[in-house]
């Protein structure tokens, strides 16, 4: 493995580089380094020239503190910087989390660096002009929603950090698949603390997150501190205004969907399954895999299967 670092005007980007071909970068959402890929990176460097990615707050790379530099306008511009970086050509991005949507909006807003995108545990939507924490505080009213309490200033930073690896724990158990469904959303007063919600998880290792991964993501944290990770929640107020210039825009590259049937993304929206139709926003969509038994963390939950969908589709691009 190479290390890549890009600058993106006052931006620094780490990026862990691994392999020879086609260039790929793997954007990972929260709370995840460019690790999170590990699966994905040993499977297709063989083939591929691959590119997994610090987002812009974590890691290696640059931590802003304005809430305002973690747009997804911001955020794809990142991309397309460290696209630019491998070489002349356009490349294929997969994006898990809010990856996903930074991959969508990357392939949007820089067609000439995305040939193709892979979205992972977030179909793609188009921008609706309206903010995004505006329509969860309207879907629940009174009730407690994860995004509502990340939003607020300080007081995230403050509970996980009381016990940063416990805390990280909790949340990668509450929403795999090992975990009761309605664990990530519990209903609750919208008031009420976040971390005593969620389940306790298992003694021990997760079954798809090894330890020495968790200690990785907890030890950047000590370092970096969590505020970059949450701004990006707390800037999607602001993606409305900054997305107003491709409000309904599709996606044009191929594109493709791999989910877990038990991700309580997909129910995020109360009474819409948000898997049912994951292309309807993609010109020319090459289809989707649920895979049963997984939750969020699909691509290291279920990595064969995952593995396997993505190969289905860089092999027929």
């Amino acid at each position: 493995m190479d290390e890549l670092v890009v600058e993106n005007g006052d931006i620094t980007l780490r990026a862990e580089v691994s392999g020879e071909g086609p260039p790929i970068i793997c954007v990972p959402g929260w709370p995840d380094l460019a690790s999170s890929w590990r699966n994905q990176v040993e499977h297709l460097s063989d083939r591929y020239r691959v590119a997994a990615l610090d987002v812009r707050g974590y890691g290696g790379s640059s931590v802003p503190p304005e809430v305002e530099r973690y747009t997804l306008r911001e955020l794809a511009g990142d991309v397309a910087a460290v696209a630019t970086a491998l070489g002349d050509g356009p490349v294929v991005v997969l994006g898990h989390d809010w990856g996903a949507p930074i991959a969508w909006h990357s392939a949007i807003r820089h067609p000439d660096r995305v040939r193709a995108v892979v979205g992972l545990s977030v179909p793609y939507t188009p921008p609706l002009g309206v903010s995004l924490l505006d329509v969860f505080d309207e879907l629940y009213v009174d009730r407690f929603f994860y995004m509502l309490y990340f939003r607020r200033p300080g007081v995230p930073e403050a509970d996980f950090g009381a016990d940063l690896r416990g805390a990280l724990k909790r949340c990668f158990f509450a929403l795999s698949g090992d975990a009761a469904p309605g664990s990530w959303t519990p209903d609750a007063p919208r008031d009420t603390s976040f971390l005593p919600l969620l389940p306790d998880p298992p003694d021990g290792p997760l079954n798809f997150l090894p330890d020495e991964e968790l200690d990785r993501i907890a030890a950047s944290f000590e370092r970096t501190g969590m505020t970059g990770a949450f701004n990006r929640y707390r800037a999607a107020a602001l993606d409305a205004t900054s997305d107003g210039d491709i409000v309904g825009a599709t996606v044009t590259q191929p594109a493709c969907f791999i989910g877990g049937a038990k991700d309580p993304v997909r129910a995020m929206l109360p009474g819409t399954d948000l898997y049912a139709d994951p292309g309807a926003a993609c010109d020319d969509f090459r289809g989707s895999t649920i895979i049963d038994g997984a939750g969020h963390w699909v691509h290291q939950e279920a990595a064969d299967e995952t593995n396997a969908a993505i190969d289905a589709f860089l092999a027929a691009l």
